[in-house]
């Protein structure tokens, strides 16, 4: 579109300076409303406000090639710190696991040992029970002998 418009300002110009150049008795119709003096007038309108369209695009896109330029280092620069904290985070899940598996085997363990030590407690109460059964028999048989 700048092309566009540079060609569209370069022919209104040159059109403009043929009227202008090339229009005979143009100083006699000058003094009322003379339909070159309003085409040349239109065309003039039509330069300025193609030359300040172009000003203003050219602006645009200035903004928009910056934009870009530091969005895309943006862009970049947040894809590498995510790779970084991809990679940080994998290790740290599989540090995790690791540990869960421990102590998966860690509460096997400690419930086999729970077991082992109700059977044992359960084993002693049985043996005190009997043993004091034979003692209160061997009490009663001695304070009943005395």
């Amino acid at each position: 579109t700048m092309v566009r418009r540079s060609s569209l300002v370069a022919v209104a110009g040159s059109a403009i300076a043929v009227l202008l150049a090339g229009s005979p008795g143009a100083e006699a119709l000058s003094v009322g409303v003379n339909p070159i003096r309003k085409v040349v007038n239109l065309l003039q309108q039509m330069q300025k406000k193609v030359t300040e369209e172009g000003e203003k695009e050219k602006e645009l896109y200035e903004k928009f090639e910056c934009w870009c330029k530091t969005g895309a280092k943006n862009l970049t620069d947040s894809i590498a710190a995510a790779g970084e904290k991809i990679e940080a985070l994998g290790a740290e899940l599989k540090a995790d696991a690791e540990e869960k598996a421990k102590l998966e085997e860690d509460l096997k363990q400690h419930k086999a040992d729970r077991e082992a030590a109700i059977k044992a407690i359960n084993e002693a109460t049985a043996i005190r029970e009997k043993e004091a059964a034979v003692y209160a028999a061997v009490k009663a048989e001695h304070g009943a002998n005395a």
